[in-house]
């Protein structure tokens, strides 16, 4: 997933933060400020998609004595990884415009996609389709996918949670990602 960074999002939703955790030497829990809080935006698809990649780690289980996966975390910001991170899991948010569908994509990988604000369709590669509103879940478990703004004039926004998997198989068959031209 490579694009330009954009320092100002086109999406008509707010900014978003994050609050990393961390403890003091004592043991109490504190406020990391190890990386901004400020989301950062990356712009994909002529803008028409906006990624603000929340947080990740790349190993399993996860790592978090002396802040190793928020070191690991930190260096994704200046490199974002693709969709998926072998071994490990991202934490992003993506903002859809108006109207926009995004490409058909497979990711090898267990995805939590949430409707933080406005309506989605799920569109899945044998036709079938479902609407998604603010609250709803949906569980990826490795399908051939595309989302679509049903809204003619309001952004969307989606949390996703994306766990690395084995690749789904079917009759011996692996069916293998296929990012479908998503930068």
């Amino acid at each position: 997933m490579s694009s330009a960074a954009s320092d100002s999002p086109r999406s008509s939703l707010r900014p978003l933060k994050r609050h990393i955790t961390a403890h003091d030497a004592s043991g109490k829990g504190i406020f990391s400020d190890k990386v901004p809080s400020e989301a950062h935006v990356r712009q994909s698809t002529g803008g028409a998609m906006e990624f603000s990649l929340m947080y990740t780690n790349k190993h399993d289980p996860l790592r978090l004595a002396d802040d190793a996966d928020v070191e690991a975390y930190a260096s994704y910001l200046k490199t974002p990884p693709a969709l998926t991170i072998p071994g490990g899991t991202v934490c992003r948010t993506v903002d859809f415009a108006p109207g926009y569908t995004s490409p058909m994509h497979r990711t090898v990988s267990l995805d939590f996609g949430v409707v933080l604000e406005g309506e989605v369709e799920l569109q899945l590669d044998s036709g079938e389709t479902r609407l998604l509103k603010r609250g709803d879940v949906s569980v990826q478990r490795g399908t051939n996918h595309a989302w679509r703004n049903t809204s003619k004039d309001q952004w969307c926004r989606m949390l996703y949670v994306l766990q690395a998997a084995e690749s789904v198989t079917l009759a011996g068959t692996a069916l293998d990602e296929d990012e479908g031209g998503i930068d």
